[in-house]
């Protein structure tokens, strides 16, 4: 209870790190890429929102996607028209329809036919634009055959996932329904990915000077006791306690593979009694780390609490202290396990998972740049594999669908850092996996460790330089995914070459290299040594 276990951390470690591609800003998704752009058919694809009106009473409000044919759909919704909603006749309308309409819309039933033949009558009809029910839940983006050319479709169509159509066609049985189309911009700049970078940049922050002070701290101790003429002493190496776990070679070649089966295992067992398992360990964790947090914070201003223990079964020795605070963090998780779904939920959820990510660095270690550098590479990899060349092997990307929480009714697992992004008219989340700020801040915390060992100022030591390049890598990835429309991205991919390369390039110009790549640590000269007298020394070699 006092702090994390070595063992634990390092299954947290695992759990965090398993979800690091930075998922999206709202994809749309699904076989599409496939179909080439031709004349009549070359509009870019975009979320189409469907407010809806049951005898003039505003009701629901439905997302589609519009189709690569037809008009551009009005951005502006003070300037989209509201029109009356009728239902097809035929309900496909794969076939001309059996009366005109005069300027409505027409909600019509996917299949059958293609999409371009039910545009085509649905205008025929004399139809200002087309809904078109899709058989899914989820949606679909409508494209033309590739011998379809020069189209000329002069009304938009949208596309809706099937529960939304199904109810839209149900508001059709309570009165005169009308339905306004219109697409509206996306900001610019997103001002949650800006929360999120500072968010992400900020917990590195944090967690690396925690580490460094805690190595800083067993140092000096060390150096009391050897002062004191104390033979045993703590292990330098392993950063002063043997509450620390020091990653291996072995572990971080191991850690693709074990990571990308525990990926898999997400990907096939996804299910709504999965997730809720997850959600189970990520509140075991959130308290570990929150409670590890919190004890340490206080510990300063409530000593004697912090420095009196009590006997508690199975956990051992315990502070007063965090008993007094473990209350309130088990308290907090189960909050907001239960009211996860909840608007203002996601303030829980990243406070848990920044104490737990923090904790996590501060336990877990890189002795030196060889680890960190087999561990950021198979990360690397990882990340490409799972969110690009998956697609090849499931035929989605598996780390995008994980993220999503696909297959469930969450809004994506709990291992990431989110934030709303308000104002944006569509409404969703920006988000971040915790590997993607977990794994690189073990590589700066080290870097911090080391300049403090070496007594290096910022400017001539790796971690301000670290921090820039992890900063500057995650913002190229925030940039890569809003020129990629939203598609998910391995933040990886734009991090670990950022932040590696810099510390490597350093460490090479100063000549410092062989040594961080190996020791991990500055030469250290030691000034407990006792030599012999001078004169006492002479007489030996006299004798």
């Amino acid at each position: 209870m006092g702090a994390v276990s070595p063992a634990v951390a390092a299954a947290l470690l695992l759990v965090s790190a398993a979800l690091v591609g930075v998922a999206f800003g709202g994809d749309i998704v699904h076989q599409d890429d496939d179909a080439p752009k031709i004349p009549g058919c070359s509009n870019d694809f975009m979320l189409v929102k469907v407010q809806t009106w049951v005898s003039s009473r505003e009701t629901d409000e439905f997302v589609g996607v519009g189709a690569r044919f037809g008009p551009i759909i009005e951005s502006k919704e003070k300037h989209a028209n509201r029109t009356g909603l009728l239902l097809a006749d035929p309900f496909d309308c794969c076939a001309p329809l059996k009366e005109k309409v005069a300027g409505e819309v027409l909600l019509v039933q996917r299949g059958d036919c293609k999409f371009t033949t039910k545009a085509k009558n649905a205008e025929a009809a004399g139809a200002s634009a087309i809904i078109i029910m899709n058989n899914l839940h989820e949606l679909y983006k409508m494209v033309c055959d590739q011998n379809e050319t020069e189209l000329h479709i002069n009304i938009p169509a949208v596309l809706l996932p099937k529960d939304a159509g199904t109810i839209l066609q149900g508001l059709l049985a309570l009165g005169k329904v009308s339905v306004q189309l219109y697409s509206p911009d996306r900001p610019l700049v997103d001002t949650a990915e800006v929360f999120l970078w500072l968010m992400a940049v900020g917990t590195i922050l944090g967690a690396s000077y925690w580490s460094a002070w805690s190595a800083r701290e067993a140092v000096i101790e060390q150096e009391k006791l050897l002062k004191d003429g104390h033979e045993s002493s703590l292990n330098i190496q392993t950063g002063g306690s043997s509450g620390m776990v020091d990653i291996t070679m072995t572990s971080a070649m191991l850690f693709i593979v074990v990571a990308s089966l525990f990926l898999v295992m997400l990907y096939k067992l996804m299910s709504h009694w999965f997730v809720e398992l997850l959600v189970v360990i990520f509140c075991i964790g959130g308290v570990e780390g929150l409670q590890t947090c919190l004890v340490a914070l206080l510990s300063r201003w409530f000593k004697p609490a912090a420095g009196s223990f009590v006997k508690v079964p199975f956990f051992g020795a315990v502070s007063y202290l965090t008993l007094a605070v473990c209350p309130f963090c088990i308290v907090f998780a189960v909050l907001w396990a239960v009211y996860r779904r909840m608007p203002y939920a996601w303030i829980g959820q990243d406070v848990l998972g920044i104490a737990l990510i923090v904790t996590v660095i501060q336990i877990v270690r890189i002795p030196n740049l060889k680890v960190g550098s087999v561990l950021l590479g198979c990360s690397f990899l990882y990340d490409i594999f799972w969110v690009f060349i998956s697609k090849m092997l499931f035929h989605e990307s598996v780390m995008i669908v994980v993220a999503r929480g696909d297959k469930t009714d969450e809004d994506g697992v709990p291992m990431l850092l989110k934030i709303p992004r308000m104002f944006d008219p569509w409404g969703g989340y920006s988000i971040i996996g915790f590997g993607d700020i977990l794994l690189p801040g073990l590589l700066v915390a080290f870097a911090l460790r080391y300049d403090w060992a070496a007594k290096k100022t910022l400017q001539s030591g790796y971690f301000l330089w670290s921090m820039v390049a992890y900063g500057s890598g995650l913002l190229i990835t925030y940039v890569a995914l809003n020129l990629m429309d939203g598609h998910g991205q391995p933040a990886l991919l734009y991090i670990v070459p950022f932040t590696l390369g810099t510390f490597i390039s350093l460490g090479k110009k100063r000549g410092e290299l062989r040594n961080l790549w190996t020791k991990g640590q500055p030469p250290r000269v030691c000034t407990h040594t006792q030599h012999p007298p001078k004169d006492a020394a002479s007489a030996v070699n006299l004798s």
